[in-house]
């Protein structure tokens, strides 16, 4: 029996985007935000900031297509 059998694959799709999305939108909203509230960032914070919308963009598209499509066809 594979180890795999009691993953609930709709559910960590689901999850997946909805991560995703998340950290896209604490991203965005930290480029618009941010700057308005304390002024121009620092440098790190903004490549924090890229990053996190860049991460969110990477897990929310390759989330459902993992759980949802590639994993439950190779059981």
């Amino acid at each position: 029996m594979s180890p795999t059998r009691n993953l609930n694959y709709p559910s960590l799709a689901r999850r997946g985007f909805i991560l995703g999305a998340a950290l896209f939108l604490i991203g965005g909203l930290g480029h618009v935000v941010g700057p308005a509230i304390v002024g121009s960032l620092p440098g790190w914070e903004a490549a924090l900031l890229l990053d996190l919308e860049i991460a969110g963009i990477l897990i929310g598209l390759f989330a459902p297509l993992i759980f949802g499509i590639v994993l439950p066809l190779t059981e």
